[in-house]
């Protein structure tokens, strides 16, 4: 069975691997770098304590939970290449599964990076196509079935068959539910009172007897058409694979170490298809966080995550909390929104599989809250925002507006626009379908092919001289609009370019099998832009700053949100959207939908006891802001802290006080001159563990870290060995 894409071309001696300094696990070293692949014990030393234990564990199952921004992809690459570094693995042996193409080509990457060539990442169902196709005649005979790509085609004429309106709205609800009762496995006959048992009763307006019916209405209109579906791929594999032993034993005989990303989404159908591929074998590894789990509404469960214990017995857990991503102000404020009370003695109640961060950058910004009249004032504060933040030498790129719903962007894109600001929507025209990307990338090859002795042999070089007959130039044309959108689609494939010359050593050819690649999963690189994106859209995906928009009762959570589990569900998407903030993040909402409307909206509840006290009608409300005298800073940043900070961070900052005190009393010199309160929180916060990871508090100079580093370590070691 030819399971394999061509493979990669090899990097060039002297290429930079993607590994770093054990100290910054997340930072990328551009230092020293070795030649070739990276050895074993270079995989393991680029690595914190936590993310070592999931690379050395490579027998057996292995459950992760890693919080967002702990490095659980960094983990599960270098996991692999570790296995096949020390000759555990064959890598055409192992199957990495995940949810997004974007995600498996970015993993792919990452593996090309440490020298991994043929193992295989996927999404589920592309795994379970490329088996179905390969295996279809053996099985079924003839030709596969073409797949039909819109469902609500055939919901439609399922619906028109049983006299039900064809409106839009309604097709769309019944394609969902189409999906539901496929992942979930239930069959049209058992699906009322599986809805029942789920709280589904009411899809469209309809009664869940009606529903089933458009269920086998809809199978019947599929099977008339000769098509199969998007979920008829992994349910005719786990057929085929329930039906052939000699299929089983083949597949078998080909993934003998099998990985699985996002683990908290899995579908009872994928967990089905999963444990056919493993069969009575037990090399499973799988990631996730509870804490994201925000596509229950259709058929995701992180029951087989946080019972993967119970499953598969006497398998290893490992837990990633160390946030790389976030400064400690963003991952205070996560924690907090996670929560939804506090136990006795204020230690944060967690729910069940999710992991508490532990942030591990210095302190950054305050999170601000802002308050706004209406949506188009809250637009226009976007637009002050966004000038603020890149006025502080926050590229635009490195900017996301996050809102609930898409109905939310378009205030927001008019408001964008009239201000001269590019912006892009996540889930609108796809980078690879755009005209100049598609000329670009025929370009691109004809020179790889037939320019060999007119190229410097320079990616980046090369790339600026193929693009500039399609309208390159080094420097952005001033106007906006698509001429702008043109430049900025050719500068994402230069700069693109460079950091595959720079991390790879890659030439034209390795440049054109990359886009192609990144085609193919949809894996778009980097376009200068404010993001728009929905929460839903983000995850995944970090920037240095974030605009939450509309974190408002009855948008977050969603009016339609009913039943405690459904609320939690959007706890969980703030959450998302918190933590994709590495240093900025901005939550606001507006009083009213319309200029003039009434003031009747109320911050999200999943704030409650976070958001500011009102400072007047019509005004932003802002937190930590730096306004006032230097006493009057000191006292809101000491006030901020208390209430932003849990009890046993609070405690670790009096002991670091009192330690301060002992040293400063025996030098006869203020205590401030030892560490100032700011650095002290910040110590708090991070609860550093090594040295260099100490010297990135600010506060912390050379001097400091010689004279005092070797205690702050031992209070902060002692201090959490006794919490």
């Amino acid at each position: 069975m030819s399971e394999h894409p061509p493979t990669p071309a090899p990097r060039r001696a002297g290429a930079p691997a993607s590994f770093a300094p054990s100290a910054v696990p997340s930072a990328v070293s551009t230092t020293a770098r070795p030649a070739g692949p990276p050895s074993a014990d270079e995989l393991l030393g680029a690595l914190d304590p936590d993310q070592r234990q999931v690379a050395e564990h490579l027998e057996g199952a292995l459950c992760v939970l890693a919080g967002a921004g702990t490095g659980k992809t960094r983990a599960i690459t270098y996991r692999i290449a570790h296995g096949v570094t020390v000759g555990a693995y064959q890598p055409a042996q192992v199957l990495a599964v995940t949810f997004t193409a974007r995600a498996a080509g970015e993993m792919r990457s990452r593996l090309s990076d440490l020298g991994v060539h043929g193992a295989q990442a996927r999404t589920f169902h592309s795994a379970a196509l490329r088996q179905l196709t390969y295996f279809w005649p053996t099985a079924i005979g003839g030709r596969r079935p073409e797949i039909e790509k819109y469902k609500g085609r055939l919901v439609g004429a399922a619906a028109q068959r049983l006299g039900l309106s064809t409106d839009r709205a309604l097709i769309r609800d019944l394609s969902a539910e189409v999906e539901w009762a496929k992942v979930t496995m239930t069959l049209p006959e058992d699906y009322a009172e599986a809805a029942a048992l789920q709280r589904r009763e009411g899809v469209g307006g309809l009664e869940p007897a009606t529903v089933a019916r458009v269920l086998a209405a809809y199978e019947e209109a599929k099977t008339e058409r000769g098509v199969i579906d998007f979920e008829d791929v992994l349910l005719l594999m786990v057929g085929i694979l329930l039906d052939r032993e000699d299929i089983a034993a083949q597949v078998r005989g080909q993934y003998k170490h099998f990985v699985v990303d996002e683990y908290q989404d899995v579908s009872p159908l994928q967990q089905r298809l999963l444990d056919l591929w493993l069969g009575h074998r037990r090399q499973l590894c799988v990631v996730g966080d509870a804490s994201q789990t925000i596509y229950s509404f259709a058929g995701a469960t992180p029951e087989f995550l946080t019972g993967f214990a119970s499953r598969y017995e006497g398998a290893r857990v490992v837990r990633l909390s160390r946030d790389y991503r976030s400064t400690p102000e963003v991952v205070s404020l996560a924690n907090r929104v996670l929560s939804r009370s506090r136990r006795g003695g204020g230690a944060l109640a967690l729910p069940a599989g999710a992991v508490e961060l532990v942030a591990q950058r210095p302190s950054g910004p305050a999170v601000r809250f802002e308050t706004y009249d209406d949506d188009v004032a809250e637009a226009a504060g976007v637009v002050e925002q966004v000038r603020r933040l890149t006025a502080a030498g926050v590229p635009v790129s490195e900017i996301a507006v996050l809102y609930r719903t898409n109905a939310q962007s378009e205030v927001i894109e008019q408001a964008l626009a009239g201000a001269g600001i590019g912006y892009l929507v996540r889930g609108g025209e796809r980078f690879f379908e755009r005209d100049e990307v598609k000329r670009a990338m025929v370009l691109l090859r004809a020179a790889a092919r037939t320019e060999r002795a007119s190229l410097s042999g320079d990616l980046g070089e090369d790339t600026r001289m193929v693009l500039f007959r399609e309208g390159w130039a080094p420097q952005p044309p001033s106007q906006r609009g698509a001429v702008r959108e043109r430049w900025d689609s050719l500068n994402a494939i230069v700069e693109l370019a460079d950091q595959l010359s720079e991390r790879r050593g890659a030439d034209l050819d390795g440049l054109v099998a990359e886009l192609t690649e990144r085609a193919e999963a949809q894996n778009a690189p980097t376009v200068a832009g404010v993001t728009l994106s929905s929460l839903h859209a983000a995850k995944g995906l970090e920037w240095d700053a974030v605009v939450l928009v509309g974190v408002a009762e009855g948008l977050l959570p969603i009016s339609l949100a009913e039943g405690p589990s459904a609320i939690e569900e959007e706890r969980r998407l703030l959450y998302v959207g918190v933590t994709r903030a590495r240093e900025h993040l901005i939550i606001s909402y507006a009083r009213a939908r319309n200029p003039g409307g009434r003031a009747s909206r109320k911050p999200s509840r999943f704030l409650d006891g976070i958001w500011p006290t009102a400072q007047g009608p019509g005004r932003p409300q802002r937190r930590g802001g730096a306004t006032g005298s230097p006493k009057e800073r000191a006292r809101q940043a000491a006030a901020d802290f208390e209430a932003e900070a849990d009890p046993a961070t609070i405690a670790l900052f009096e002991v670091l006080r009192a330690w301060r005190a002992e040293v400063a009393a025996r030098a006869s010199r203020p205590a401030y001159t030892v560490f100032p309160d700011t650095t002290l929180r910040s110590i708090a916060m991070v609860k550093p563990t090594v040295l260099p990871q100490l010297s990135l508090i600010r506060g912390v100079g050379a001097v400091k870290l010689q004279e005092y580093g070797a205690d702050v370590l031992r209070l902060v070691r002692e201090h959490s060995e006794s919490a």
